[in-house]
């Protein structure tokens, strides 16, 4: 293969990397901020057969039931979500910063919250 095809060949791969990543980036970022957004909007509820599949399972991982009455005793809040992005440690895993409320007070510095892709779908762990 002449220089002149490798040379070509390698900026269309490297286009491919560039062009490619964004979007799988994106949208793993918009699912972590989905998965907070809809977490806090079904909070009020408490009801865990919602917000249970929004959590991360596991071992050592308290029970939704727990997790609820403490975020709801604390009176924790979405205000808004800042952003969202890839940990670059945990390709499965999103971070996404958010404004929140405690007792019905805006919290002065945001909060970070980690989204993991769990089986097939993404979780808030807490």
């Amino acid at each position: 293969m002449g220089r002149a095809v490798r040379h070509a060949v390698g900026l269309w791969l490297a286009a491919l990397g560039v062009l490619g990543c964004p979007s799988t980036t994106s949208s793993q970022a918009e699912a972590g901020e989905a998965v907070v957004r809809r977490f806090f909007q079904a909070l009020p509820s408490g009801d865990c057969a919602v917000l249970g599949p929004l959590l991360v399972t596991g071992q050592g991982v308290p029970p939704c039931e727990e997790t609820v009455k403490d975020l709801r005793e604390h009176g924790l809040g979405l205000v808004d979500v800042l952003d969202a992005k890839v940990d670059g440690r945990d390709p499965d895993a999103v971070l996404v910063r958010a404004r929140v409320s405690q007792g019905g007070a805006e919290r002065s510095e945001p909060f970070l919250f980690r989204v993991e892709r769990q089986g097939d779908g993404w979780r808030l762990r807490l």
